[in-house]
């Protein structure tokens, strides 16, 4: 009985949950996850180091963090590309937190251990379209492959 009225009364799915606007929090979380899907392997490694990111810059709890990334990856998937986000970011945020981001986004990219050609492009244009200048992203890089 059960079987047949699902037959002729389905379920409707929910429709999604729109996404937020994006601001300063939910642009710069995109773009650490868009850095991370460069290479097509999003990794736990780039996981956790965007959580320990989100955490450590927002004051956040590690749930919380996580949250945050789930939000950043359904909108770095379904949302406008990166040059909003970069336009959100010069736009609300100070150069040197714009800077210290250069430097979070090459440890995402780094947080598997590898360096891949995709990842580092996508970075850079990233780097460029935030406004960084070209001393400022050498030392981002080269900080990072220190720690490598």
């Amino acid at each position: 009985m059960n079987c047949m009225l699902n037959r002729l009364f389905p379920r409707r799915k929910p429709a999604p949950k729109p996404l937020p606007q994006p601001n300063a929090q939910l642009a710069l979380g995109a773009l650490l996850v868009r850095v991370a899907f460069a290479d097509q392997n999003y990794r736990a490694a780039e996981v956790g180091q965007i959580d320990r990111i989100l955490s450590r810059t927002f004051g956040l709890k590690p749930l919380d963090a996580a949250k945050l990334r789930a939000t950043c990856e359904a909108l770095e998937r379904d949302a406008p590309g990166t040059p909003e986000f970069t336009r959100i970011m010069r736009e609300e945020v100070a150069y040197a937190d714009r800077k210290a981001l250069g430097d979070a986004m090459w440890s995402v990219a780094l947080a598997d251990g590898a360096r891949d050609d995709q990842e580092e492009i996508q970075l850079m244009a990233i780097e460029m379209a935030l406004g960084l200048t070209d001393e400022d992203m050498a030392a981002a890089r080269e900080n990072a492959l220190k720690r490598l």
